[in-house]
Protein backbone atom coordinates (compact mmCIF):
# COMPACT_ATOMS: atom_id res chain seq x y z
CA UNK A 1 0.00 0.00 0.00
CA UNK A 2 2.88 2.38 0.81
CA UNK A 3 4.45 1.58 -2.57
CA UNK A 4 1.15 2.21 -4.36
CA UNK A 5 0.66 5.50 -2.53
CA UNK A 6 4.19 6.57 -3.40
CA UNK A 7 3.67 5.73 -7.07
CA UNK A 8 0.39 7.68 -7.17
CA UNK A 9 2.10 10.66 -5.52
CA UNK A 10 4.92 10.55 -8.08
CA UNK A 11 2.38 10.48 -10.92
CA UNK A 12 0.51 13.45 -9.48
CA UNK A 13 3.72 15.41 -8.90
CA UNK A 14 4.89 14.64 -12.44
CA UNK A 15 1.59 15.85 -13.91
CA UNK A 16 1.75 19.03 -11.81
CA UNK A 17 5.35 19.71 -12.79
CA UNK A 18 4.54 19.45 -16.51
CA UNK A 19 1.54 21.80 -16.29
CA UNK A 20 2.16 25.24 -17.76
CA UNK A 21 0.57 28.64 -17.75
CA UNK A 22 -0.20 30.24 -21.12
CA UNK A 23 0.73 33.81 -20.20
CA UNK A 24 0.97 35.64 -23.53
CA UNK A 25 0.61 35.48 -27.30
CA UNK A 26 1.60 31.97 -28.44
CA UNK A 27 2.21 30.73 -24.89
CA UNK A 28 5.12 30.54 -22.46
CA UNK A 29 7.80 30.59 -25.19
CA UNK A 30 5.97 32.74 -27.72
CA UNK A 31 6.12 29.99 -30.36
CA UNK A 32 2.86 28.06 -29.95
CA UNK A 33 4.53 25.18 -28.10
CA UNK A 34 3.24 23.42 -25.01
CA UNK A 35 5.46 21.15 -22.92
CA UNK A 36 2.38 19.33 -21.61
CA UNK A 37 1.75 15.76 -22.70
CA UNK A 38 -1.83 15.04 -21.67
CA UNK A 39 -3.58 17.49 -24.00
CA UNK A 40 -6.97 16.66 -25.61
CA UNK A 41 -6.93 15.53 -29.22
CA UNK A 42 -10.67 14.97 -29.71
CA UNK A 43 -13.72 17.13 -29.00
CA UNK A 44 -16.98 18.27 -30.52
CA UNK A 45 -18.30 21.72 -29.76
CA UNK A 46 -21.63 20.89 -31.37
CA UNK A 47 -22.43 17.84 -29.22
CA UNK A 48 -20.47 18.90 -26.11
CA UNK A 49 -18.01 16.00 -26.25
CA UNK A 50 -15.01 16.89 -24.06
CA UNK A 51 -16.34 20.44 -23.61
CA UNK A 52 -15.92 21.17 -19.90
CA UNK A 53 -17.68 24.51 -20.21
CA UNK A 54 -18.81 27.01 -22.83
CA UNK A 55 -19.61 30.63 -22.00
CA UNK A 56 -20.63 33.66 -24.10
CA UNK A 57 -17.71 35.93 -24.96
CA UNK A 58 -18.14 39.47 -23.58
CA UNK A 59 -17.84 41.66 -26.67
CA UNK A 60 -15.98 40.76 -29.86
CA UNK A 61 -12.35 40.32 -30.78
CA UNK A 62 -9.73 38.06 -32.31
CA UNK A 63 -7.23 38.21 -29.45
CA UNK A 64 -6.32 34.89 -27.85
CA UNK A 65 -7.09 33.93 -24.26
CA UNK A 66 -4.22 33.83 -21.77
CA UNK A 67 -4.18 31.62 -18.68
CA UNK A 68 -2.39 31.93 -15.33
CA UNK A 69 -3.23 29.37 -12.63
CA UNK A 70 -7.00 29.60 -12.06
CA UNK A 71 -7.65 32.71 -14.18
CA UNK A 72 -8.21 33.53 -17.84
CA UNK A 73 -8.05 36.96 -19.49
CA UNK A 74 -9.52 38.19 -22.76
CA UNK A 75 -9.58 41.54 -24.49
CA UNK A 76 -12.69 42.56 -26.41
CA UNK A 77 -14.57 45.44 -27.95
CA UNK A 78 -18.17 46.17 -26.99
CA UNK A 79 -19.17 47.78 -30.27
CA UNK A 80 -22.43 49.35 -29.10
CA UNK A 81 -20.68 51.42 -26.44
CA UNK A 82 -17.29 51.66 -28.25
CA UNK A 83 -15.60 50.30 -25.12
CA UNK A 84 -12.39 48.24 -25.24
CA UNK A 85 -12.44 45.93 -22.26
CA UNK A 86 -10.22 43.51 -20.36
CA UNK A 87 -12.13 40.58 -18.84
CA UNK A 88 -10.99 38.10 -16.18
CA UNK A 89 -12.72 34.72 -15.98
CA UNK A 90 -12.53 31.78 -13.60
CA UNK A 91 -10.65 28.94 -15.27
CA UNK A 92 -12.70 26.21 -13.60
CA UNK A 93 -16.13 27.48 -14.66
CA UNK A 94 -15.72 30.28 -17.21
CA UNK A 95 -17.57 32.66 -14.90
CA UNK A 96 -16.65 36.34 -15.31
CA UNK A 97 -14.80 37.57 -12.22
CA UNK A 98 -14.37 41.17 -13.36
CA UNK A 99 -14.40 43.33 -16.45
CA UNK A 100 -12.73 46.71 -16.82
CA UNK A 101 -13.11 49.34 -19.53
CA UNK A 102 -9.57 50.19 -20.63
CA UNK A 103 -10.60 52.93 -23.08
CA UNK A 104 -13.71 54.26 -24.77
CA UNK A 105 -12.93 55.51 -28.27
CA UNK A 106 -14.31 55.59 -31.83
CA UNK A 107 -14.03 52.40 -33.88
CA UNK A 108 -11.06 52.50 -36.20
CA UNK A 109 -10.93 51.62 -39.87
CA UNK A 110 -9.81 48.00 -40.29
CA UNK A 111 -9.48 45.01 -42.60
CA UNK A 112 -12.48 42.65 -42.78
CA UNK A 113 -10.43 39.87 -41.17
CA UNK A 114 -9.19 42.10 -38.34
CA UNK A 115 -11.10 43.07 -35.20
CA UNK A 116 -11.22 45.99 -32.77
CA UNK A 117 -9.53 43.81 -30.10
CA UNK A 118 -6.84 41.74 -31.80
CA UNK A 119 -3.93 42.27 -29.41
CA UNK A 120 -3.50 39.35 -26.99
CA UNK A 121 -2.79 40.49 -23.39
CA UNK A 122 0.16 39.22 -21.33
CA UNK A 123 0.80 38.53 -17.65
CA UNK A 124 3.82 37.89 -15.45
CA UNK A 125 1.71 36.50 -12.61
CA UNK A 126 1.51 39.89 -10.91
CA UNK A 127 0.04 42.30 -13.45
CA UNK A 128 -1.87 41.90 -16.72
CA UNK A 129 -0.93 44.12 -19.69
CA UNK A 130 -3.30 44.99 -22.53
CA UNK A 131 -3.01 47.08 -25.70
CA UNK A 132 -5.59 48.92 -27.80
CA UNK A 133 -5.81 51.71 -30.35
CA UNK A 134 -7.58 54.95 -29.41
CA UNK A 135 -8.45 56.49 -32.82
CA UNK A 136 -8.83 60.21 -33.28
CA UNK A 137 -12.08 59.90 -35.25
CA UNK A 138 -14.58 57.24 -36.23
CA UNK A 139 -13.60 55.02 -39.18
CA UNK A 140 -10.15 56.60 -39.40
CA UNK A 141 -6.85 54.85 -38.87
CA UNK A 142 -4.64 57.34 -36.95
CA UNK A 143 -4.73 57.31 -33.18
CA UNK A 144 -2.80 56.68 -29.96
CA UNK A 145 -1.39 53.29 -29.07
CA UNK A 146 -2.61 52.57 -25.53
CA UNK A 147 -0.89 50.22 -23.06
CA UNK A 148 -2.47 49.54 -19.66
CA UNK A 149 -1.57 47.39 -16.64
CA UNK A 150 -4.04 45.85 -14.16
CA UNK A 151 -3.55 43.80 -11.03
CA UNK A 152 -5.31 40.47 -10.52
CA UNK A 153 -8.14 42.21 -8.63
CA UNK A 154 -8.91 44.33 -11.70
CA UNK A 155 -7.44 47.60 -10.45
CA UNK A 156 -5.65 49.71 -13.03
CA UNK A 157 -2.02 50.35 -12.04
CA UNK A 158 -1.05 52.55 -14.99
CA UNK A 159 -2.04 53.56 -18.52
CA UNK A 160 0.28 55.20 -21.05
CA UNK A 161 0.18 56.25 -24.70
CA UNK A 162 3.73 55.58 -25.93
CA UNK A 163 3.19 56.68 -29.52
CA UNK A 164 0.95 57.11 -32.54
CA UNK A 165 -0.33 54.33 -34.77
CA UNK A 166 -1.83 54.43 -38.26
CA UNK A 167 -2.79 51.57 -40.57
CA UNK A 168 -5.65 51.12 -43.03
CA UNK A 169 -5.82 47.49 -41.87
CA UNK A 170 -6.51 48.40 -38.24
CA UNK A 171 -4.59 47.62 -35.07
CA UNK A 172 -2.94 44.55 -33.56
CA UNK A 173 -0.08 44.67 -31.06
CA UNK A 174 0.52 42.02 -28.41
CA UNK A 175 2.83 42.99 -25.52
CA UNK A 176 6.00 40.96 -24.95
CA UNK A 177 7.30 40.63 -21.38
CA UNK A 178 11.03 40.35 -20.69
CA UNK A 179 12.64 40.75 -17.28
CA UNK A 180 11.33 44.12 -16.01
CA UNK A 181 10.13 45.31 -19.43
CA UNK A 182 6.93 45.42 -21.47
CA UNK A 183 7.99 45.59 -25.13
CA UNK A 184 5.57 46.99 -27.71
CA UNK A 185 5.75 46.78 -31.51
CA UNK A 186 4.65 50.13 -32.96
CA UNK A 187 5.24 49.36 -36.65
CA UNK A 188 2.82 51.55 -38.60
CA UNK A 189 2.48 53.90 -41.57
CA UNK A 190 4.20 56.81 -39.88
CA UNK A 191 7.03 57.41 -37.42
CA UNK A 192 7.20 53.73 -36.46
CA UNK A 193 9.02 52.43 -33.37
CA UNK A 194 9.66 49.58 -30.98
CA UNK A 195 9.36 50.76 -27.38
CA UNK A 196 10.15 49.17 -24.02
CA UNK A 197 8.27 50.27 -20.90
CA UNK A 198 8.93 49.59 -17.24
CA UNK A 199 6.56 46.86 -16.03
CA UNK A 200 5.75 48.55 -12.74
CA UNK A 201 5.32 52.15 -13.86
CA UNK A 202 4.83 52.25 -17.65
CA UNK A 203 7.77 54.66 -17.97
CA UNK A 204 9.74 54.44 -21.20
CA UNK A 205 13.09 52.64 -20.91
CA UNK A 206 14.24 52.56 -24.55
CA UNK A 207 12.93 53.24 -28.05
CA UNK A 208 14.13 52.04 -31.46
CA UNK A 209 13.04 53.96 -34.57
CA UNK A 210 11.87 51.96 -37.60
CA UNK A 211 13.24 53.70 -40.66
CA UNK A 212 10.91 52.15 -43.26
CA UNK A 213 7.74 53.39 -41.53
CA UNK A 214 5.51 50.59 -42.82
CA UNK A 215 2.63 48.81 -41.05
CA UNK A 216 3.25 45.28 -39.79
CA UNK A 217 1.87 43.19 -36.95
CA UNK A 218 4.54 40.67 -35.95
CA UNK A 219 4.94 39.84 -32.25
CA UNK A 220 8.67 39.33 -31.48
CA UNK A 221 10.23 36.22 -29.97
CA UNK A 222 13.14 36.47 -27.50
CA UNK A 223 15.84 33.80 -27.50
CA UNK A 224 19.33 33.16 -26.17
CA UNK A 225 20.72 32.06 -29.50
CA UNK A 226 24.02 32.53 -31.28
CA UNK A 227 25.67 33.54 -27.98
CA UNK A 228 23.40 36.58 -27.50
CA UNK A 229 19.98 37.42 -26.11
CA UNK A 230 18.04 38.36 -29.22
CA UNK A 231 14.59 39.78 -29.83
CA UNK A 232 13.78 38.70 -33.38
CA UNK A 233 10.85 39.87 -35.48
CA UNK A 234 9.81 40.83 -38.98
CA UNK A 235 8.15 44.03 -40.12
CA UNK A 236 8.74 47.39 -41.78
CA UNK A 237 10.26 45.76 -44.88
CA UNK A 238 12.92 43.80 -42.96
CA UNK A 239 13.76 41.09 -40.44
CA UNK A 240 15.49 42.44 -37.33
CA UNK A 241 17.31 41.25 -34.22
CA UNK A 242 17.61 43.65 -31.26
CA UNK A 243 19.02 43.36 -27.77
CA UNK A 244 15.78 43.35 -25.70
CA UNK A 245 17.53 44.99 -22.75
CA UNK A 246 18.73 48.06 -24.66
CA UNK A 247 17.05 48.13 -28.07
CA UNK A 248 20.43 48.08 -29.80
CA UNK A 249 20.48 46.19 -33.14
CA UNK A 250 22.34 42.92 -33.71
CA UNK A 251 21.54 42.22 -37.38
CA UNK A 252 18.91 42.77 -40.07
CA UNK A 253 17.78 41.34 -43.40
CA UNK A 254 16.27 43.66 -45.99
CA UNK A 255 12.86 42.43 -47.15
CA UNK A 256 11.94 39.85 -48.23
CA UNK A 257 8.60 41.68 -48.60
CA UNK A 258 6.72 44.75 -47.37
CA UNK A 259 4.26 43.65 -44.66
CA UNK A 260 4.35 40.92 -42.03
CA UNK A 261 1.96 39.37 -39.51
CA UNK A 262 3.17 35.90 -38.46
CA UNK A 263 5.63 35.49 -35.60
CA UNK A 264 8.89 33.63 -36.15
CA UNK A 265 9.91 30.32 -34.56
CA UNK A 266 13.31 28.70 -33.98
CA UNK A 267 14.95 25.33 -33.35
CA UNK A 268 17.93 26.61 -31.36
CA UNK A 269 20.07 26.86 -34.49
CA UNK A 270 17.99 28.73 -37.08
CA UNK A 271 14.96 31.01 -36.98
CA UNK A 272 12.12 30.49 -39.45
CA UNK A 273 9.91 33.12 -41.05
CA UNK A 274 6.78 32.93 -43.15
CA UNK A 275 5.36 36.08 -44.78
CA UNK A 276 3.73 38.22 -46.13
CA UNK A 277 2.42 40.89 -48.55
CA UNK A 278 2.66 41.60 -51.48
CA UNK A 279 5.12 38.71 -51.93
CA UNK A 280 5.09 35.45 -49.99
CA UNK A 281 8.29 33.93 -48.59
CA UNK A 282 9.50 31.25 -46.20
CA UNK A 283 13.04 31.76 -44.89
CA UNK A 284 15.41 29.84 -42.64
CA UNK A 285 17.83 32.36 -41.11
CA UNK A 286 21.18 31.86 -39.40
CA UNK A 287 20.97 34.33 -36.44
CA UNK A 288 24.71 34.50 -35.72
CA UNK A 289 25.59 37.49 -37.90
CA UNK A 290 25.98 41.22 -37.28
CA UNK A 291 24.84 44.21 -39.31
CA UNK A 292 23.33 43.66 -42.76
CA UNK A 293 23.19 39.87 -43.33
CA UNK A 294 20.77 39.95 -46.27
CA UNK A 295 23.18 38.21 -48.64
CA UNK A 296 24.98 35.95 -46.19
CA UNK A 297 22.72 34.39 -43.54
CA UNK A 298 19.65 33.01 -45.32
CA UNK A 299 19.95 29.22 -45.04
CA UNK A 300 17.08 28.31 -47.40
CA UNK A 301 14.07 29.93 -49.01
CA UNK A 302 10.85 29.06 -50.80
CA UNK A 303 7.95 31.12 -52.12
CA UNK A 304 5.45 28.26 -52.47
CA UNK A 305 2.40 27.82 -50.15
CA UNK A 306 3.60 30.42 -47.64
CA UNK A 307 1.56 31.82 -44.77
CA UNK A 308 0.83 35.51 -44.27
CA UNK A 309 -1.26 35.65 -41.06
CA UNK A 310 -1.06 32.25 -39.25
CA UNK A 311 2.20 31.72 -37.36
CA UNK A 312 4.05 28.40 -37.83
CA UNK A 313 5.39 25.88 -35.30
CA UNK A 314 8.42 23.71 -34.73
CA UNK A 315 7.86 20.09 -33.69
CA UNK A 316 11.05 18.12 -33.21
CA UNK A 317 12.99 18.29 -36.47
CA UNK A 318 9.93 19.48 -38.40
CA UNK A 319 8.77 22.96 -39.36
CA UNK A 320 5.02 23.17 -40.09
CA UNK A 321 2.76 25.94 -41.32
CA UNK A 322 -0.64 26.58 -42.89
CA UNK A 323 -1.18 29.13 -45.61
CA UNK A 324 -4.10 31.51 -45.23
CA UNK A 325 -5.75 29.76 -48.19
CA UNK A 326 -5.81 26.38 -46.39
CA UNK A 327 -2.66 24.63 -47.67
CA UNK A 328 -0.55 22.98 -44.97
CA UNK A 329 3.11 21.98 -45.32
CA UNK A 330 5.71 20.04 -43.35
CA UNK A 331 9.46 20.60 -43.81
CA UNK A 332 12.61 19.18 -42.35
CA UNK A 333 13.64 22.42 -40.68
CA UNK A 334 17.39 22.50 -41.22
CA UNK A 335 17.41 21.31 -44.83
CA UNK A 336 14.23 22.91 -46.15
CA UNK A 337 13.01 19.62 -47.64
CA UNK A 338 9.21 19.79 -47.97
CA UNK A 339 7.74 16.38 -47.19
CA UNK A 340 4.11 17.10 -47.96
CA UNK A 341 1.81 19.94 -48.99
CA UNK A 342 -1.92 19.30 -48.68
CA UNK A 343 -5.15 21.21 -48.26
CA UNK A 344 -6.32 20.82 -44.65
CA UNK A 345 -8.94 23.59 -44.42
CA UNK A 346 -10.85 26.26 -46.30
CA UNK A 347 -9.04 29.23 -44.74
CA UNK A 348 -6.73 29.81 -41.76
CA UNK A 349 -6.40 32.84 -39.48
CA UNK A 350 -5.43 31.15 -36.19
CA UNK A 351 -1.80 30.27 -35.57
CA UNK A 352 -0.66 26.70 -35.12
CA UNK A 353 0.03 25.16 -31.70
CA UNK A 354 1.78 21.93 -30.81
CA UNK A 355 1.70 19.64 -27.78
CA UNK A 356 2.59 16.02 -27.12
CA UNK A 357 4.25 15.60 -30.51
CA UNK A 358 1.08 16.69 -32.35
CA UNK A 359 0.25 19.90 -34.23
CA UNK A 360 -3.20 21.54 -34.15
CA UNK A 361 -4.45 23.20 -37.37
CA UNK A 362 -7.51 25.33 -36.51
CA UNK A 363 -9.41 26.64 -39.54
CA UNK A 364 -11.73 29.66 -39.59
CA UNK A 365 -14.82 27.43 -39.83
CA UNK A 366 -13.95 25.86 -36.47
CA UNK A 367 -12.65 22.55 -37.84
CA UNK A 368 -9.43 21.59 -36.06
CA UNK A 369 -7.27 18.86 -37.58
CA UNK A 370 -4.68 17.26 -35.33
CA UNK A 371 -1.62 16.15 -37.28
CA UNK A 372 1.37 13.98 -36.40
CA UNK A 373 4.44 15.57 -38.03
CA UNK A 374 6.43 13.32 -40.30
CA UNK A 375 7.45 12.46 -43.83
CA UNK A 376 3.84 11.57 -44.66
CA UNK A 377 0.68 13.44 -43.68
CA UNK A 378 -1.11 11.72 -40.79
CA UNK A 379 -4.32 13.33 -39.51
CA UNK A 380 -5.07 11.70 -36.15
CA UNK A 381 -8.29 13.61 -35.38
CA UNK A 382 -10.77 16.09 -36.86
CA UNK A 383 -12.79 18.18 -34.43
CA UNK A 384 -15.68 20.60 -35.11
CA UNK A 385 -16.25 23.60 -32.85
CA UNK A 386 -19.66 24.58 -34.22
CA UNK A 387 -18.84 28.25 -34.80
CA UNK A 388 -16.29 30.38 -36.60
CA UNK A 389 -13.02 31.14 -34.89
CA UNK A 390 -10.19 33.55 -35.70
CA UNK A 391 -8.31 33.54 -32.37
CA UNK A 392 -5.41 31.18 -31.71
CA UNK A 393 -5.72 28.40 -29.09
CA UNK A 394 -4.30 28.47 -25.57
CA UNK A 395 -3.14 25.31 -23.75
CA UNK A 396 -2.80 25.10 -19.97
CA UNK A 397 -3.06 22.40 -17.30
CA UNK A 398 -4.15 19.72 -19.75
CA UNK A 399 -6.92 21.82 -21.29
CA UNK A 400 -7.38 23.78 -24.52
CA UNK A 401 -9.12 27.15 -24.54
CA UNK A 402 -10.75 28.21 -27.81
CA UNK A 403 -12.24 31.64 -28.39
CA UNK A 404 -14.94 31.39 -31.01
CA UNK A 405 -16.86 34.29 -32.47
CA UNK A 406 -19.59 33.87 -29.84
CA UNK A 407 -18.24 31.65 -27.04
CA UNK A 408 -15.13 30.70 -25.10
CA UNK A 409 -14.72 26.92 -24.89
CA UNK A 410 -12.73 24.89 -22.37
CA UNK A 411 -11.78 21.52 -23.88
CA UNK A 412 -10.51 18.73 -21.63
CA UNK A 413 -11.03 15.43 -19.89
CA UNK A 414 -13.65 15.26 -17.11
CA UNK A 415 -12.19 16.71 -13.91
Amino acid sequence: MRLLASLLLLILLSATASAENWPAWRGPRGDGSSAERQVPTTWNGETGEHVLWKVPVPGNGHSSPIVWADRIWLTACVRESEERVLTCLDRQTGKTLWQQVVIKAPLEKKHNLNSFASGTPATDGKLVYATFLAPDDENLAPGDLVVAAYDFAGQQKWLVRPGRFSSVHGFCTSPVLFEDLVIINGDHDGDAYIVALNKDSGEEVWRFARVNKTRSYCTPIIRDIGGRTQMIFSGSKCVTSLDPRTGQPHWHIDGPTEQFVASLVDNGEYVFLTAGFPERHILAIDPTGSGDVTDTHIKWRTTKACSYVPSPVMSGDYFLLASDEGIASCFTANSGERHWMERLGKHYSASLVQAGGLVYFLADDGICKVVRPGAKLEVVAENPLGEYIYASPAISQGEIFLRGEEHLFCIGAPR
